[in-house]
């Protein structure tokens, strides 16, 4: 069986815009023009799949019951535009709430479980987000990254923690997603 490739996709700053909390559904505000980036990742065949930290639950802001129906928002949003996600992974600890895990980014465990949920060639699949944790997970599991200039449009690199450079910096998802469609 052959391996497949994957764009994992940040959620807050990256496909919606980013506020202080998204604990319900009119929290989120999709990003204009994220839906035909998505189906240029579907049409391609790559695997389109988001990959989030949801310290909401850790916290009790919601649980997740309500982050499905904050999620079907996001995946009804796509569809408008024949999008789809392939997947959803999400985090919901906190090290603030609780003891230290395994898949918050940008520690690997999410794209962990997805390679092998799907066949995943992690060292052949890119990380998009707009934060240094985005890109430091990329570099974890041997992964290309980019990063957007939306959401912490990067503010966080250089930070003790995260010292990573991402592959390639874009104003926007459709350029991001362009400049990987056309690396291939």
């Amino acid at each position: 069986m052959s391996t497949r490739k994957a764009v994992f996709l940040d959620r807050d700053g990256t496909l919606n815009i980013e506020v202080a909390t998204v604990a319900k559904p009119d929290d989120l505000t999709p990003i204009e023009g994220i839906g035909p980036a998505v189906r240029m990742i579907n049409d391609a065949g790559l695997l389109a799949i988001l990959v989030t930290n949801q310290a909401v639950i850790a916290r009790g802001d919601c649980d997740t019951s309500m982050l499905r129906r904050i999620h079907a928002k996001l995946r009804n949003h796509l569809a408008r535009d024949g999008a789809h996600l392939d997947a959803i992974y999400f985090c919901p600890h906190h090290p603030d709430y609780g003891p230290p895990c395994l898949c918050r980014k940008p520690k690997p465990g999410m794209l962990l479980a997805a390679a092998k949920d799907f066949n995943i060639d992690l060292r052949q699949s890119w990380v998009v987000g707009d934060s240094a944790k985005d890109v430091q997970l990329a570099r974890n599991v041997g992964a290309r990254s980019l990063l957007l200039r939306t959401g912490k449009a990067g503010a966080d690199i250089g930070s003790d923690e995260m010292h990573a450079e991402p592959d390639g910096t874009f104003d926007t998802l459709r350029d991001a997603v362009a400049y990987i469609l056309n690396s291939r």
